[in-house]
């Protein structure tokens, strides 16, 4: 937004005065900035809803400026781009013809001479159908060094606005020479305020492109611009050929009127030019036109002038839009995707409903019941919102469905306690529901797990937005079916006089009359998690970790061949044209994730386009014969070879994630932190948790440090894994709030001094608990792993890790922690308090 568009304006001059400090200023600054931010999100819109993509989700990522738009289904993604990053600023221009300029460059050219290493060498330039605007072959100029006329060769034809044509690959240093100081002094009176524009390339000579002499002004302002335009239609113009017909305002109609006379009088031609491209520059003959009809014709195709016509009725952006994060995932590719999901989602729901029933009976048929409410709560909420569920928005509901099960799981291990010190089956039922019951810990352990994913919604964008989505209304739906939906089902049981019973003949002595020794064996869980915190540090320090493009920028190919390849042969000729580039087996052995940092900060609508040829050109040995560039980058269905998936992050975005990953995950550990402190009125809980939490957090990191080189998919640090270590965090917390929850309860209704025995029967008593929901959420993890697919591997291998090791603090070290940190008064103190 440091476009003169936004800022160079006279409205902006004039509120902004020289003698303003910089508070003064910096206000009016973030005004402009949200306005245009504003407009430009609202133009996307519009372009977005006229070009017709199914389900687009557009959204504002906060106040950072940006937009995100996601479009499922869309297929030509080179086209959608020009869509998004074209101001449309139409301007209309008078132009010079090429007596006028012509001397200004002779001048132009003998300057450079002196300035300019003299090659020795003449570029010439042959086009076919533009021979006759070209200069002689012959002519003298070609006989000695002209460092202008090398790059351009001026047209030879009288009266045209064409002033000559060049290679577009020399524009920019045209361009260079144009801008200088020393050469726009040489600018005679009369050509003091020209605008040089180069012209649309056409298909006929891609290579090439006209260079036109605008007569410009002091203001720098068009004689007419876009905001006089009514309504644009794609049509035809008369000699069949596809173009775009406008119609302005009537302040717009008398502009064209007075300037279509003027330029008349000349002979002379007007430029239509969009985002500083002339499109086209029709002469004018015939006299003032009125009625403020007008055409932009040319080389266009149908599909060009639908898009033209959508951007010009949008309207334009306040600035160039830049494209800093781009992920393409071709429909073959989404399709395998999204059926591994679903098969993931079918074995991992199916395992969970095996388990309750062998685990709790007939109670655990009411928990099913109760968990394919929840799933048609989330599918049902998610449809409302409009939603496109994406692969890590499965993961999320599958996730979900593994961690829907602690509710009830808290309930029934509560209530089967209850059973057990004689109460019969409707009080321990009530109870179970009750405050001093399982409800606080329930409230407490998902409130801890809400509020990372919280973060992660917040700070997260794309598909790690949609799992965070998905998570959230797991959470709030499974907190509603757990304390409703079961709590119907076990009351009507109840009603009808049967006996509840919270486990079956095979489980109903499990985990019962445990006493093992947490705190006693503390000391050896501090060394054994010493140790394997210090080996993770270690390994990070020496080895590092594989950052993804998320992390560092640059360009990433996920690439199908018809047969296996060798990842380093097809990364040496990589290296051979971009410099460095890299190139790893995933997957299958016919599939390379490629990744390069080759032009990733070059903006510009061809830069993507040039680079996926060079791509093309040097896997092309590699591929079938018949395999053409078309068919190597377009989308499709039915996709077996080429880019099934492509992903470019700038180096800019990259840093900005990288600081929003490490907020996320230092934010959420504060806020839990604060939270547990004022739950349990203590600090020591938050201090043992969130160490806990950081332990778990370093494991999984080290082991991704270690393994990286090892394990045969992919363990890149990206977005996705930032979300599965803020599920971890959530899920390692959730797990401790529930040991602590009962820590508080036993140290509250029982006196007695001997503090690290309350403590050591009360984790004794979770354990049933906290096995099985975290058996029944590594199911399910387990089950994705093996059948989600490649695209998600890592991050669910991530997860497990997580889980397994957070399950283990949450026992061994949290617990340990929260104890230690005590002093000897107050451990006696809460002992031998003992509510009412």
């Amino acid at each position: 937004l440091s476009s003169p568009e936004v800022f160079g304006t006279r409205a902006l001059d004039e509120v902004i005065r020289f003698d303003m400090t910089n508070n003064q200023v910096k206000p009016i600054i973030k005004q402009e900035i949200a306005k245009s931010v504003e407009s430009a999100f609202e133009v996307i819109r519009k372009r977005i809803d006229q070009f017709g993509v199914t389900q687009p989700n557009i959204q504002m990522l906060g106040e950072t400026g940006r937009v995100l738009v996601e479009l499922p289904g869309a297929k030509d993604v080179d086209r959608i781009k020009k869509l998004l990053q074209g101001t449309a600023q139409l301007e209309f221009w008078e132009t010079y013809k090429i007596e006028e300029v012509a001397q200004y460059l002779v001048s132009v050219n003998e300057a450079l001479k002196k300035t300019e290493p003299n090659k020795n060498q003449v570029k010439k330039i042959v086009a076919k159908g533009l021979d006759s605007l070209l200069v002689d072959k012959k002519d003298s100029l070609s006989k000695q060094f002209n460092p202008l006329f090398e790059k351009i060769q001026l047209t030879q034809q009288p009266g045209t606005s064409v002033i000559g044509i060049a290679k577009i690959s020399d524009t920019a240093k045209i361009n260079a020479y144009l801008k200088r100081n020393d050469i726009k002094s040489l600018l005679p009176t009369e050509l003091a305020d020209v605008k040089f524009a180069w012209g649309k390339v056409n298909d006929k000579n891609p290579d090439l492109t006209e260079l036109y002499a605008l007569i410009g002004n002091r203001e720098n302002v068009a004689p007419i611009t876009g905001s006089v335009i009514t309504n644009a239609t794609d049509t035809f113009d008369n000699s069949g050929k596809p173009a775009v017909s406008m119609q302005m305002d009537g302040r717009g109609a008398k502009l064209w009127e007075k300037l279509t006379g003027e330029v008349s009088q000349k002979r002379n031609a007007i430029a239509i030019t969009l985002d500083n491209t002339v499109y086209s520059a029709p002469g004018v003959s015939r006299g003032p036109i009125s009625g403020g009809s007008s055409e932009i014709s040319g080389d266009f195709s149908i599909e060009e002038t639908k898009d033209l016509a959508n951007v010009l009725r949008a309207g334009k952006l306040p600035a160039r839009a830049e494209i800093v994060q781009s992920d393409v995932v071709g429909p073959s590719l989404g399709k395998e995707a999204i059926n591994s999901g679903m098969i993931s989602f079918i074995i991992g729901f199916s395992l969970v409903l095996l388990w309750m029933l062998f685990y709790y009976g007939k109670t655990g048929f009411y928990a099913n019941l109760a968990l394919l409410v929840n799933i048609l709560f989330i599918f049902g909420i998610l449809a409302s919102f409009g939603a496109v569920l994406t692969l890590p928005g499965i993961a999320g509901i599958v996730l979900t469905i593994g961690m829907a099960v602690d509710a009830n799981v808290i309930i029934y291990e509560r209530a089967k306690e209850e059973l057990d010190s004689g109460k019969n089956s409707e009080d321990a039922v009530n109870y179970a529901y009750t405050w001093k019951g399982a409800m606080s810990s329930i409230v407490d352990a998902n409130v801890t797990t809400f509020i990372t994913a919280l973060i992660l919604f917040f700070l997260g964008t794309g598909p790690i937005k949609g799992f965070a989505t998905t998570l959230l209304i797991g959470i709030l739906t499974s907190l509603f079916t757990a304390i409703f939906i079961t709590r119907i089902f076990l009351d009507w049981s109840i009603s009808r006089g049967e006996k509840l019973a919270f486990s079956t003949g095979i489980t109903q002595n499990w985990f019962k009359n445990l006493s093992f020794d947490f705190l006693g064996k503390r000391k050896i869980a501090y060394v054994i998690s010493g140790v394997l915190v210090a080996l993770s540090i270690f390994s990070m320090a020496t080895k590092g970790l594989n950052l993804g493009v998320d992390f560092v920028g640059g360009r990433t190919y996920q690439v199908r061949f018809d047969k296996t390849v060798s990842a380093p042969d097809v990364a040496k000729d990589l290296v051979a044209v971009f410099g460095s580039a890299e190139a790893k087996v995933y997957g299958n052995d016919n599939q390379l994730k490629i990744t390069t940092k080759y032009r990733v900060d070059e903006e510009g609508e061809g830069v993507d386009a040039a680079v996926n040829k060079i791509l093309y050109q040097t896997l092309k040995k590699y591929l079938p014969e018949d395999t053409t560039y078309e068919s190597f980058v377009a989308p499709s269905e039915s996709k077996k070879v080429g880019i099934m998936q492509s992903s470019k992050v700038s180096g800019t975005i990259s840093k900005d994630i990288k600081t929003n990953s490490i907020w996320a995950v230092v934010g959420s550990l504060f806020v839990v932190f604060l939270y547990l402190m004022l739950s349990y009125r203590k600090w020591q809980f938050g201090f043992g948790a969130v160490i806990a939490v950081a332990h778990d957090a370093i494991i999984v990191l080290g082991i991704f440090s270690f393994f990286y080189t090892i394990l045969p998919f992919n363990m890149e640090i990206d977005q996705a894994f930032i979300a599965a270590i803020l599920t971890v965090i959530g899920y390692s917390l959730n797990d401790t709030v529930i040991v602590f929850d009962r820590i508080r309860e036993y140290l509250d209704y029982n006196s007695c001094s001997d503090f690290d025995g309350l403590t050591n029967r009360a984790v004794n008593t979770t354990l049933s608990r906290t096995i099985n929901t975290s058996a029944t959420t590594l199911v399910v993890l387990v089950a994705i792993f093996i059948f989600g697919g490649e695209t998600i591997r890592g991050f669910v291998f991530a997860i497990l890790i997580g889980i397994l090791v957070g399950t283990y603090s949450s026992l061994f070290i949290a617990t340990p922690l929260m104890r230690d940190a005590m002093s000897e008064k107050e451990k006696l103190k809460m002992a031998q308090f003992k509510k009412g």
